[in-house]
């Protein structure tokens, strides 16, 4: 009887080669870099808020320790009459009351415009729209002063001087916010439009029933931006309006500001209570300001 020898598996296959794990990166290097950035960030967010933690605290301090040798950041003697003669001392109520209109009804007619307009400026192709775009950016080189002449003989020339109106239209197109809607309408599929049309919408239904509702954080964005703008403005509020009545909240902080000498404890109390709107509309809105998801409804 012969006898065969079989051969082991691995004598018939061919040797497999052992191939070496390269060593783990240790996580030094981007531990390190994460420590680096967030000290830089708090270095800046530091200097940034230094100088707005001692406008606040100095309101509170009495006029007579506003200037003392030492100076010190915490009051001593924290008060609140510096905000009680600054609200006594002008009609605030009214002032509160005239900017609140002019900002509402601003920042609801500059979202609806920029929105209508960026959309326009992305989606569809017309040489029009690009020479009006390039207008629109112009407007960007030029210094706010060298607008004031012209546009407030305009404003004259058609009846709205000292009126609210005439703050408020010359202020609803702006050059931001056009461009903020056309980029984010850039980054939308032109399938999602496709789509639409095909199922039979019509233009204006898909602006506002698709285009509208994916905007939601620009919108929001150009919303606290504008209320910003418009609560602060000072220059053009004061150029259109002569009656004390339609004064707004920085006209009204202005005329505390005496001619010979300026009460400084007033004043801080005074600015501190116009900050205050705006904080409340950043804190409202600020978690609703977040991406959202454009390649909804489409399939990969």
């Amino acid at each position: 009887m012969t006898t065969t020898d079989i051969p082991r598996p691995a004598d018939v296959g061919p040797k497999r080669s052992v191939s070496k794990k390269p060593p783990r990166k240790t996580a030094t290097g981007g531990l390190r870099q994460a420590v680096s950035a967030t000290t830089l960030l708090w270095i800046m967010a530091c200097l940034y808020g230094f100088p707005l933690l001692w406008f606040i605290l100095s309101s509170f301090k009495p006029a007579s320790d506003l200037f003392s040798y030492p100076l010190t950041l915490v009051p001593h003697n924290p008060t609140l009459s510096g905000f009680k003669a600054a609200w006594d001392s002008a009609n605030f109520s009214q002032y509160f009351i005239n900017t609140a209109l002019v900002c509402v009804i601003t920042t609801i007619l500059t979202v609806g415009v920029s929105c209508c307009t960026g959309y326009a400026l992305a989606k569809y192709d017309n040489r029009w729209l690009k020479a009006f775009f390039l207008c629109i950016l112009a407007t960007t080189m030029l210094p706010g002063e060298v607008m004031l002449a012209p546009s407030f003989l305009v404003v004259r020339d058609l009846g709205l001087y000292n009126s609210f109106a005439g703050i408020i239209l010359p202020a609803v197109l702006t050059a931001t916010g056009c461009f903020m809607f056309r980029q984010f309408f850039l980054t939308v599929p032109d399938e999602l439009v496709e789509a639409a049309r095909i199922d039979g919408a019509k233009e204006l239904s898909i602006f506002l029933r698709i285009m509208v509702p994916i905007s939601r954080p620009i919108m929001l964005t150009l919303a606290i931006l504008s209320f910003q703008w418009r609560w602060n403005d000072y220059i053009w509020p004061l150029l259109m309006l002569n009656d004390p009545n339609k004064f707004t909240v920085q006209i009204g902080i202005q005329s505390i500001v005496g001619a010979e000498n300026i009460n400084w404890s007033v004043l801080l109390g005074a600015s501190v209570i116009s900050m205050i709107p705006l904080i409340a509309i950043f804190l409202v809105f600020q978690r609703y300001v977040m991406s959202a998801d454009i390649n909804a409804g489409l399939k990969d």
